[in-house]
């Protein structure tokens, strides 16, 4: 739940904004900022919160260019804007060596393992899926909205890139793990 928790803000502004961009902008800023602060009072920590803090810098710089410029062409492509965002904040993270799944994981996994190769990997390979999910998603996207494709073809954009590497955050960590012991035990084994 811990990865998609980080959605809701996202999901949220998606629907208001059928109706209003710059409501969209505000709904998602609030709910990002609701999310946070509860998860500081429950004494998370930022390393975790990263997907949420992306999130509301987002909607904050959304919210102010359509507070400031109402019929700004931004409106059209939000949709566009929104995933290439969350591309860059997967990304970004693996570019600084510090995943974004990496403080959620931690979230739910005994201190010792926090520093093993392994563990930094799963969590690489996780924010890679979700950064390729959402670098498709950006992509089919603005190709759709290019071609003027119908909206179906969009809808199957958002499937494929939101349910892969969800199936994959989902069925991975438990196969490494697997693998892990296997190894473990072959080792022990073998003395």
């Amino acid at each position: 739940m811990g990865y998609l928790r980080g959605f809701i803000p996202w999901i949220i502004s998606g629907v208001v904004s059928s109706f209003d961009w710059r409501w969209g902008a505000a709904g998602g800023l609030a709910s990002g900022l609701l999310l946070m602060l509860q998860d500081r009072r429950r004494g998370v920590d930022f390393d975790a919160l990263i997907l949420e803090i992306s999130s509301v810098a987002y909607f904050a710089v959304v919210g102010l260019v359509a507070l400031a410029k109402p019929d700004s062409s931004l409106a059209d492509h939000t949709d566009v804007a929104s995933f290439a965002w969350l591309a860059v904040t997967a990304w970004g993270t693996l570019a600084i060596r510090r995943p974004f799944t990496l403080g959620i994981a931690r979230r739910q996994t005994p201190r010792e393992y926090w520093d093993m190769p392994q563990f930094i990997r799963v969590n690489n390979l996780i924010t890679s899926a979700w950064g390729t999910g959402f670098t498709f998603i950006g992509l089919s996207l603005a190709l759709c909205s290019a071609v003027n494709a119908p909206a179906g073809l969009a809808i199957a954009a958002h499937v494929v890139g939101l349910v892969a590497p969800a199936v994959f955050t989902k069925v991975y960590p438990a196969r490494a793990q697997a693998r892990l012991m296997e190894q473990g035990m072959a080792a022990a084994t073998a003395r």
